[in-house]
């Protein structure tokens, strides 16, 4: 995607990406220049990547490049699309006019926050259009520099209840407490993950986002773990990369068990690339149907099982090929073991797996199981 993200954004983010692993830093010149070559507002209408346009393998080759740099930037910009395609699934007019100018003419940055924190958090209804929020939410990634954070809650209230979305304008509320002593992690330190309590936040009717329980609804709420494997897959190419370049410069290339190794990276990046691009493929040719729909979560489910599979075995063969120096600072491959290590760590992985399996053994037979989602996308 040389035309979206050029080899000079390239090279500064990671050239960047160990001046900026210790935790309470931001990112700040990454987004910026993310701003400036218009990487914020790329999947809004008009744009290359238009969500309108159906371009997820485009959108999924963008977020892998961007992990290649910087795990912890590509998992900040994850959120912040994350966040622009629910308010392009369940925003309103006025609110897609108003959030995307936010992106476009503010440069303002979004990100979804769900992981609850024990106390989790409540949107109370006060009446006449407005609401309190009460509690906290943790793994907030991009903390206070996120202008725009989505959050999820409890809806208490008389009318409706469930899961709600709102997004909070930052500069009209009240200060959000951030607590970054919660932030101590072996890696992913940039993503500035925080801790944040918004109890005493008020809001109005018009920063609600869709109606209660809207967030859950599929594919949209499993089909975006694409995204995040597409950033974590970008790690193991960097991985991979340095791995090259170490046992280059060390001329380790002769060495047979050597080039075993990093024949099967070799392989196993490819794997991994073939299943983003067929992942991407899906997505945009998945129908409303509900048949279509349990195809698509059953193969993005496997897409996100096998990248981590793939990020884990190449992980466990650049530690064999580089030995301990390889994994000594300001050696990169230590930064982007940590990085991926702890990126790698999603919610429900066995529940994911076994998704898997449900939806194979209801069918009447594994002939041609994923055939139908496969010639929509011919």
């Amino acid at each position: 995607m040389d035309h979206l993200f050029s080899p000079q954004l390239y090279q500064k983010i990671a050239r960047n990406a160990a001046h900026i692993d210790h935790e309470g830093c931001f990112p700040e010149q990454e987004f910026k220049l993310f701003a400036e070559a218009g990487l914020l507002e790329i999947v809004l209408p008009s744009n290359s990547l238009d969500f309108e346009k159906h371009k997820n393998q485009g959108l999924l080759t963008l977020l892998k490049t961007i992990g290649k740099a910087s795990l912890p930037v590509g998992r900040i910009y994850e959120g912040h699309i994350n966040a622009l395609f629910l308010v392009y699934l369940f925003g309103k007019t006025e609110q897609k006019q108003r959030w995307f100018a936010d992106v476009i003419l503010g440069k303002k940055m979004f990100s979804v926050w769900n992981t609850q924190d024990s106390e989790g958090v409540r949107i109370y209804d006060l009446g006449n259009g407005k609401y309190r929020l009460q509690g906290c939410k943790t793994f907030c990634s991009g903390a206070s520099r996120i202008a725009r954070p989505l959050v999820t809650g409890e809806l208490v209230s008389a009318k409706k209840k469930g899961w709600q979305m709102c997004i909070i304008p930052t500069e009209q509320v009240k200060e959000i407490k951030v607590d970054n002593s919660f932030w101590k992690p072996l890696g992913m330190r940039a993503s500035a993950s925080f801790r944040m309590d918004f109890s005493g936040i008020e809001i109005s009717e018009s920063d609600l986002l869709g109606a209660p329980d809207a967030y859950y609804q599929q594919p949209y709420f499993s089909g975006g773990a694409i995204r995040f494997a597409a950033v974590q897959l970008g790690g193991a190419e960097a991985l991979f990369e340095e791995t090259h370049t170490f046992l280059k410069g060390l001329k380790r290339t002769d060495d047979t068990f050597q080039r075993a190794r990093i024949a099967e990276i070799a392989y196993l990046i490819e794997t991994g690339n073939l299943w983003i691009k067929q992942a991407g493929l899906k997505t945009d040719s998945t129908t409303e149907n509900t048949d279509s729909i349990a195809q698509l979560l059953a193969y993005v489910n496997m897409t996100r099982t096998i990248i981590e599979e793939i990020c884990l075995r190449c992980m466990q063969l650049a530690e064999r090929s580089i030995g301990a120096r390889g994994l000594m600072r300001p050696n990169p491959m230590e930064r982007i073991h940590r990085d991926l290590t702890t990126y790698l760590r999603q919610p429900a992985p066995d529940a994911t797996l076994t998704a898997i399996g449900e939806y194979v053994l209801k069918q009447e037979s594994t002939k041609g199981i994923w055939d139908n989602i496969a010639k929509k996308s011919l």
